[in-house]
């Protein structure tokens, strides 16, 4: 007799249909039958090991899985949620205001809550990245503070179809990103806000320029600041599972302009790799189009949502009523 799945999938009124029909993010439950195991952290992370290769189908088809309702309260639970999907940690590498929780979970974006974060996939402004994100819900906001999610391949259609010379360009070339960073941390800019210390996890001038180098980038110092320079990177990337094109990059993230600038502080900048400045109006039509494009469903505490960081960017919005604390981890 076949055992019944510990997983039952909800609908949820934010949530997107694929062409295929597939709902975007899938969101799972408890099944209801099952609810009174489903009261021990155990029995989730058993679940979760017996049918991780049914969850990770899900992942591929839907970009993302909304775990909700389960019996997960404490950054420790989070833990041995991510760990029972047997994933490697990937380490933060980048200037990102975030702070280290229990082992492989930190803080979510520390910068000002009240402040909108742009669309990106994380860690594409480096030449590597973690192919999966955890987020987890630890203080439930009392108003706004999502964290929206928009299929890739759909933002690069469409930018495509209305942008065709500057997609090609960018297919062509590539980003740069540039990034100014102090000696010290300072959380009030949403992007770029960590110091060249916590970047680079040193105090030595040197060895930070050793391991930039070994990331693809180049320092030059101002002082005790330090100017990032990351070579051109691809900003179109073909995902082999699922055959599709994506916009994968920072550039909405990096971008400083007259179309980004109530998002807030920023010591950051991009232009195409061959030098040439990016058009503000292409900016404007790519923030319209993931604005549209997106799902943003509010946080429950307790939630976790597994992101397929190949596929689906992410963002936040700005929080309306504290409180909000979301807890993340990279994986390989």
């Amino acid at each position: 007799m076949a055992t019944e799945k510990p997983f039952r999938e909800v609908e949820l009124s934010q949530q997107k249909p694929q062409d295929d029909g597939v709902l975007f993010p899938v969101v799972l439950s408890p099944n209801s039958s099952t609810d009174s195991t489903a009261a021990k952290l155990s029995s989730f992370e058993d679940a979760i090991r017996a049918h991780k290769p049914w969850l990770e189908s899900l992942l591929l088809k839907s970009g993302a899985i909304l775990f909700r309702g389960f019996p997960v309260k404490s950054p420790s639970d989070f833990k041995s949620v991510i760990e029972a999907f047997g994933y490697p940690e990937l380490p933060y590498f980048g200037v990102a205001p975030r702070t280290k929780v229990v082992e492989r979970v930190y803080t979510a974006n520390e910068s000002p809550l009240d402040k909108e974060i742009p669309f990106h996939h994380e860690m594409a402004y480096l030449p590597f990245y973690p192919t999966k994100l955890f987020f987890f819900c630890e203080e439930e906001p009392e108003a706004g503070g999502e964290t929206p999610i928009v299929l890739s391949h759909i933002v690069y259609e469409k930018m495509k179809e209305r942008h065709p010379d500057f997609v090609a360009k960018l297919e062509e070339h590539g980003l740069t990103y540039i990034k100014i960073a102090g000696d010290e941390d300072d959380p009030s800019f949403y992007s770029g806000g960590g110091s060249w210390k916590s970047a680079f996890k040193t105090n030595d001038k040197n060895i930070a320029k050793e391991r930039a180098a070994k990331q693809g980038a180049k320092l030059e110092w101002m002082g005790n600041t330090a100017k990032i320079i990351v070579n051109p990177l691809p900003a179109i990337r073909f995902d082999r599972e699922s055959c599709r094109k994506t916009w994968f990059n920072s550039l909405a993230v990096s971008y400083v302009g007259p179309a980004t600038e109530k998002i807030g502080n920023r010591n950051t900048s991009v232009e195409l790799g061959n030098g040439e400045q990016v058009d503000d109006d292409v900016v404007k039509d790519l923030l319209k189009i993931m604005e549209e494009e997106c799902v943003a469903m509010p946080w429950k505490i307790g939630d976790i949502l597994l992101v397929n960081n190949l596929t689906v960017l992410h963002s936040r919005w700005p929080l309306i009523k504290p409180p909000r604390r979301i807890l993340a981890s990279l994986c390989k």
